[in-house]
């Protein structure tokens, strides 16, 4: 232990996998040893891993999930490491998103991963491939991921997830009209289910709107607040309720001045029309 490492899990996807191994390792007792013996790697090997040294390959994430009986949770983390297309940050967010009791969250522009359907999602992803801001390979790892963060919604006890999209995201087309019919039908069932509140910020709110850039609270199991929202180049967690408070407020005033969940899903309805 004199000469054991600090880890940092926000600052890489590579360094939060070796955390998150310290961790569950550490959690059970064992030494870097045992570990080993029941991965079938060298002690050595693991050192390297747990310190951000050495990247987790497929063949040892999965190891891992058999060795802790982790039901793939390496596996997943595997391919956060993998996919160097997502924003630095962007994945301990995602663990943070899984696990939370609570989640809000405001977009515009865009449908939010959590409630895209796989051909809207494949459309965002293939347009960037044509820029090319990512590769094919880095493409399909995005639509994976986001199929994976819904997944993990559905566990027990359901989080309850509010969102309000601005009005933007129900009007940027994505897709053709099949792709856009879809994703509409999507955020209908959405608001239909008895863990979700769906609201749209009509344009009109003008000056009355207190968020102008898409941000997530998170209300952990412990009932502490988390906070993340992205630049062109990152993500950024905030735990600090000096920051993180002031948004929540701005969410709530949000969620008064949109409309109502049966408003906001006549308004989607009303849209539908157009696809059909």
């Amino acid at each position: 232990m004199v000469n054991r490492k600090e880890l940092d899990p926000d600052s890489s996807p590579k360094a939060a996998f070796g955390a998150r191994l310290r961790t569950w390792r550490d959690e059970r007792g064992w030494t870097q040893d045992d570990l080993a013996e029941r991965m079938g790697y060298s002690s050595t090997h693991l050192s390297s891993i747990e310190t951000g040294r050495k990247a987790p390959t497929l063949r040892l994430a999965r190891r891992a999930d058999v060795a802790f009986a982790a039901e793939e949770t390496f596996e997943r983390a595997w391919r956060v490491v993998r996919n160097a297309g997502l924003l630095e940050g962007f994945p301990q967010f995602v663990d943070h998103e899984a696990e939370a009791a609570e989640i809000r969250l405001f977009e515009v522009c865009v449908i939010p991963g959590l409630l895209q359907t796989p051909e809207y999602a494949t459309a965002i992803a293939e347009s960037a491939v044509k820029r090319g801001a990512i590769t094919s390979e880095q493409a399909e790892e995005r639509v994976r991921l986001v199929a994976e963060r819904q997944v993990a919604l559905a566990r027990t006890p359901t989080p309850l997830v509010f969102v309000v999209l601005d009005e933007s995201c129900l009007c940027r087309p994505i897709g053709d009209s099949t792709v856009r019919e879809a994703q509409l039908a999507r955020l209908v069932e959405f608001a239909e289910l008895p863990n979700t509140v769906l609201q749209i910020a009509p344009f009109d709110l003008g000056v009355r709107h207190p968020l102008y850039l898409p941000i997530t609270v998170l209300t952990l199991p412990d009932r502490s607040l988390m906070s993340y929202a992205e630049s062109a180049q990152r993500g950024h967690l905030e735990r600090d309720n000096t920051f993180v408070l002031p948004m929540l407020t701005a969410y709530h005033q949000l969620q008064a001045e949109a409309l109502s969940q049966a408003a906001s899903v006549a308004m989607i309805n009303q849209l539908r029309k157009g696809t059909q």
